[in-house]
């Protein structure tokens, strides 16, 4: 018996260790209308997002239209887990002509609203707002954003909610293009409320490579995709994103993985894309 207890103990190790290389396969949510909810529920799609300035943004939504919208995502049967589209074009954070203080006061506004409505994150792209005007000295812009990136972040913390900061393509804005820029934006603003998109449809326009990803483990809370040509639904293409898929299992994701493309007709591609991705997503996590 003294014998055996060495090997079941190495029995028992190896079982951990192989246990511990699991992970769960992440959920697939899409960016939609929530006026598609019921239809995209019964398809398999667990989470929406939906934009700020459809929702809830005080420039947008009046009050009494914000209460009906409020209305309408508390009887969702697709949970809305996020917003998107942040902060509008003519708020600039970047640049010559940033008012801090207007920038602030639409964020608390929007924070508040989301708090309402019981949404937790918010995708900070904003590609208008952070585009780094000609001439002007990209160390500075970078300055300008991680100050005021620090102090948003803060104004979140208040209601409860995290930024993920997502990378954008260099042909929608020219400043934070890829997720290896984001996440050094991330950790130099170093607070707790701002965290990082990875977003494999602009990796793919920038071709950055899923090695980058590696580095975005305990950073990492939200990834979006699309194919490469066209912003294309998954599957159209046959676009192979099992190499991103896969990095985002070796850092323990299990977030939801949404699909923001270009539709054509959603009441047909939204089928064969979630099932093309639930088996791109299947395919790397069990390998």
């Amino acid at each position: 018996m003294k014998h055996l207890l060495p090997l079941l103990a190495l029995i028992v190790a190896a079982t951990t260790v192989e246990a511990q290389k699991k992970v769960r396969n992440p959920d697939i949510g899409v960016v939609q209308s929530i006026e598609h909810d019921g239809f995209l529920h019964q398809l398999g799609y667990r989470a929406l997002v939906e934009s700020v300035g459809n929702l809830i943004s005080p420039k947008t939504v009046s009050e009494q239209q914000f209460q009906t919208n409020l209305t309408k995502i508390k009887s969702l049967q697709t949970p809305l887990y996020a917003f998107n589209i942040f902060i509008p074009g003519e708020l600039k954070v970047v640049g010559p002509e940033v008012n801090e203080a207007a920038v602030l006061e639409y964020v608390e506004m929007v924070f508040s609203r989301a708090e309402k409505a019981e949404v937790k994150r918010i995708i900070w792209g904003s590609g208008g707002s952070r585009r780094v005007p000609d001439g002007f000295d990209r160390a500075k812009a970078t300055e300008q954003f991680v100050s005021i990136a620090r102090k948003i972040a803060q104004s979140a913390s208040r209601y409860d909610i995290t930024l993920a900061l997502e990378n954008l393509n260099s042909t929608e804005t020219n400043f934070i293009n890829t997720v290896d820029e984001a996440l050094n934006i991330v950790k130099r603003v170093n607070h707790k409320n701002l965290r990082l998109c990875v977003d494999i449809y602009h990796m793919l326009k920038e071709g950055e490579l899923p090695d980058v990803i590696k580095k975005t483990k305990d950073f990492v809370i939200y990834c979006e995709v699309a194919e490469k040509n066209g912003r294309t639904p998954p599957g159209v293409q046959g676009q192979d994103f099992k190499p991103y898929l896969t990095e985002l299992k070796n850092i323990g994701y299990t977030g939801y993985v949404m699909i923001e493309c270009r539709w054509k007709d959603v009441s047909t591609e939204a089928r064969p894309a979630i099932e093309y991705l639930r088996k791109q997503i299947a395919d790397a996590y069990t390998n």
